[in-house]
């Protein structure tokens, strides 16, 4: 009876949808079917639609949208980039004005291992050019706070001393010994202590060749994963570490394995607690950001993440987010026979882009930042290559449309969207004497507290949804808010609880408009300690 239903609702919506396009024919129709469905052509947006309609009488898995996440309240726009290729610091500069001009916050810089503990192990010399193999890197730091840029760190490519076999298990292979890698990555962490907080443990290693010239094993790299975690946070206990980014993958073993199996083997394997934000790539391929297909097997499209999320919640771990560290769609042209990583347009390229950070901030309570993969080469050496076909700029520093498109697009972002949201948000404007206070009975760790009485302490923001509620730290000693949404009459509400423990959610609002609205809360009586809102 459901298989009939099923199909029922798809054939009726095929022939709607056929009939609107024959009688109207209008671009803008075209245009939404393509935003629904992730699809150009009429016919697989006829199929995307049918899959719409019977995806809607499929139970959802669950993504315990509404867990409360820390790392989800970053500036979510980032991108990849290569300066430790860089030769001349002026390319630099200027790639990191453009950078921060287009509203990014994030880069994604590889430190590679192999370039900084270069002869043997525990020097870090560049016999090469005779100096510190370490002034490359500390001038990217410093130029990346100079300009406002915040550092993803990436730590991988292991030296040919870590293997007594050399490069003979390939290039990335892991070392040896992990231990030697947990050196590395204390190192790094130590020198950057208080400049860089992020740290990615590795890249992708469920594909060939990012565990070498071997089978790649979940369990292993749970266990370097493990002994990285942990030497990481003895010398830095604030810092964040990210697991590696598991490629989009359908293999079933060998050198590739299905990043959703491979995830559900790190968690069978014990990394649970050993990374504070999950890695994911990101890639639509030959879809548009709307594609929201997630039936097929071998269907790897933009809402990939969605079943990885699903295996975390299963698994116990709804409380750490996801970051897509590599995202994006290539235009590389049609004359190239080898189409690895899907092709687009530019200008689709252009268009896709902006809407794939809007969905996923609309959609995906559980997602952190998102990198853009990537900013670009050093020279065009790579031009014969399909991943080359990636990048935001040549070059030359000549743009490709995409830029525009994020550049006009970044500025309108900043709204507190759907979930469970940290005090703070990026989105949120905090005026007056409010301090962050670190306490293990809030909801992140930490919580908001209003100054000095009759200061008039407030936070206001836009956000998108139809209710809003705070969530407050008990305060034994009452304390009230004006809460002030819209063009609305503000109203007093007491944040007065007698319950233990951490606060409770009080309602600021219910049933308004699906949009985006203003919210400004004032403290008007006592103290205040704020430890996040709720958007539905």
């Amino acid at each position: 009876m459901l298989a009939m239903k099923r199909l029922f609702v798809g054939a009726l919506l095929a022939l709607v949808l056929l009939a609107l396009v024959a009688l109207l024919a209008r671009d803008s129709i075209r245009q939404s079917l393509a935003d629904w469905t992730g699809e150009e052509d009429l016919e697989w947006q006829v199929k995307g639609l049918s899959y719409l309609a019977l995806s809607a009488l499929q139970p959802q898995g669950d993504l315990a949208e509404f867990a409360p996440m820390k790392h989800t309240d970053v500036n979510p726009f980032g991108i990849n980039t290569f300066f430790e290729q860089e030769v001349e610091e002026a390319k630099i500069r200027q790639s990191l004005e453009l950078i921060r001009a287009a509203g990014f916050h994030w880069i994604r810089q590889e430190f590679p291992w192999e370039d900084i503990e270069i002869p043997s192990k525990g020097r870090y010399w560049d016999y090469k050019y005779n100096k510190s193999a370490w002034q490359k890197y500390d001038r990217i730091v410093e130029l990346a706070r100079e300009y406002g840029v915040e550092i993803i760190a990436r730590l991988d490519h292991p030296p040919a001393w870590s293997r007594q076999a050399g490069r003979a298990r390939g290039d990335f292979a892991p070392p040896d010994d992990f231990e030697d890698y947990a050196d590395f990555v204390a190192a790094v962490v130590a020198r950057y202590r208080g400049q860089i907080r992020f740290y990615q443990l590795w890249n992708e290693p469920n594909i060939y060749p990012e565990w070498g010239e071997q089978d790649v094993n979940p369990a292993e790299y749970v266990r370097l994963l493990q002994i990285g975690y942990t030497r990481a946070k003895g010398v830095d206990p604030d810092c964040v570490i990210i697991s590696a980014g598991l490629a989009q993958t359908v293999e079933e073993g060998g050198r590739g394995l299905n990043d959703r199996l491979f995830l559900q083997h790190m968690y069978d394997a014990g990394a649970r607690g050993y990374f504070d934000i999950l890695a994911v790539m990101d890639y639509g391929l030959f879809s548009g950001p709307g594609d929201r297909r997630l039936d097929e097997n071998d269907r790897i499209n933009f809402s990939r993440p969605i079943q990885l999320r699903e295996i975390m919640v299963r698994n116990g771990d709804a409380t750490t987010p996801i970051w897509a560290m590599e995202m994006g769609w290539n235009t590389q042209p049609a004359s190239f026979k080898d189409v690895p990583y899907g092709r687009v347009d530019e200008k689709r390229q252009a268009r896709y882009t902006p809407q794939a950070y809007q969905r996923a901030q609309a959609e995906w309570p559980w997602m952190g930042a998102m990198m853009y993969w990537f900013f670009k080469r050093v020279n065009d050496s790579e031009k014969n290559q399909p991943f080359y076909y990636f990048r935001m700029f040549e070059p030359d520093f000549t743009p490709l449309p995409v830029y525009a498109t994020m550049k006009a697009y970044t500025p309108t972002a900043r709204v507190v969207p759907r979930g469970f949201r940290a005090a703070t948000h990026w989105a949120l404007d905090w005026r007056g004497g409010w301090k962050t206070v670190r306490d293990e009975r809030a909801y992140f760790g930490e919580y908001r507290a209003s100054g000095t009485v009759g200061q008039w302490d407030s936070v206001s923001f836009v956000f998108r949804g139809t209710e809003l509620d705070l969530v407050a730290l008990q305060n034994p000693y009452g304390g009230a808010v004006r809460v002030e949404i819209d063009s609305a009459p503000p109203r007093e509400i007491d944040l007065w609880r007698t319950d233990p423990g951490v606060g409770g959610r009080v309602a600021l609002a219910r049933g308004l408009a699906a949009g985006e609205h203003r919210a400004t809360i004032t403290v008007t009586r006592g103290a205040a300690a704020i430890n996040g809102f709720v958007v539905k």
